[in-house]
Formats: C-alpha cells, structure tokens, sequence
C-alpha cells in the first residue's frame, strides 16, 4: 500500500471529526484576527494555555507591543517558514505552540503539531525523521503542514479535522509510554526469569 494510501486508510475507517465545544468557542473568539492581520497580548496568551498551561509564565514575558509587532509579521507574509520563524521568536512559543496559534487563527488551513499525530504519520512513512515526536524544528512542520493539507484536499475537510481525527485516533489506539522511547516488555523464561520480549516486525 501506498504512503498515502496508508494514511487515507487511518482516516476513512472513522468520520472525519467535529471539533470540541471548547476549542470552537475559542476559535469563534479569534474570529476577526485574520482580517485584523494581528492579535494581542489577551489573544496570544489565551492561545498559548489552550495549547500548554505549563507555558504561561514564558509566554506572559512578552509585552503587548512585541506581540503585536510579531503577529503582524506572522499574519502578513505567505512564506510557512517565516510565519513559523516569526511566532517562535516570542518567548515560551516553540514550533507545537506556534502551530497552536496558527490552528486557532484558521483552523482551515493549519493543524497542530503533535507528539501523536506525527508518530501515526511517522509509521505510515507520510512524514520523516523525528521518530519519537519530540524537539521539532522547521522542516518538521513544512513536512507534517503538506501531508494534513493533502488528506484535507482529499477529505474536504478543514486541516484542523484531519489532525483533529488523527490526534484522537492515536488517544484510541495507543498503549505504554507516550515520551520518550516504548518500554521494554519482558516474557518470563522457566525458573521465573524474566528476559526482554522479541518485538514484532514492524
């Protein structure tokens, strides 16, 4: 099966989703940015803690004349790469946050970068390197944007419900540790000693 045959399958086997009550509330909230071409401090921040709460204190470094400086820059040019570049010169904001915000200024066309969304993409080979969903830079997210955008065309969805899709069908489907490296399952041999398990072919 193709790569994209593999990650078409992921979505058709389940109802492109509908998105949560509470992040459509927010998304209404932020309506007028994109016409605005700017957001500020009030709208960032509450973007940075809809995508990480841990965040906030970096996030709240950040004056409401830089914000407004940056989003500008951000919402203003057509380049993926500076937009991203822009968002991730604020502080507290790395690429997944910068993704949040994009997401929620126009769920139409962006989806956020996430640890499971990437490693379902990761498998079916849509998308490369980065194996464990961690540290993303640039061309991860030029990367991970392409292939949403491509299931969206396909789908006729918005970006945000394909990742939004893909994001709860990983939640579904996956067992042991989410960070960092799968644990070792272990069998026990006769006598009660306990060996590591063969893994299964991938």
């Amino acid at each position: 099966m193709s790569v994209g045959g593999r990650v078409a399958r992921l979505l058709d086997r389940r109802h492109v989703a509908e998105e949560e009550p509470e992040t459509a509330s927010l998304i209404e909230s932020l309506r007028g940015i994109k016409q605005a071409g700017e957001f500020g401090r009030a709208e960032f921040l509450a973007m940075c803690r809809w995508k990480s709460p841990r965040s906030a204190p970096q996030c709240e470094r950040n004056s409401a004349r830089v914000i407004r400086r940056v989003s500008r820059l951000a919402l203003g040019t057509r380049d993926e790469r500076e937009r991203l570049e822009a968002l991730c010169g604020l502080h507290g904001v790395g690429v997944p946050t910068a993704s949040a915000i994009l997401t929620l200024v126009d769920p139409r066309r962006y989806g956020v970068l996430d640890i499971r969304v990437w490693k379902l993409l990761f498998r079916a080979g849509a998308v490369e390197g980065n194996p464990r969903g961690q540290g993303f830079h640039g061309e991860h997210w030029l990367q991970y944007l392409a292939c949403l955008r491509r299931e969206a065309r396909r789908l006729r969805a918005s970006v945000r419900r394909v990742e939004l899709s893909l994001f709860l069908h990983h939640r579904r489907v996956h067992r042991g540790v989410l960070y960092g490296p799968p644990a070792l399952r272990t069998r026990r041999r006769a006598g009660g000693r306990a060996r590591p398990a063969r893994r299964a072919p991938r």
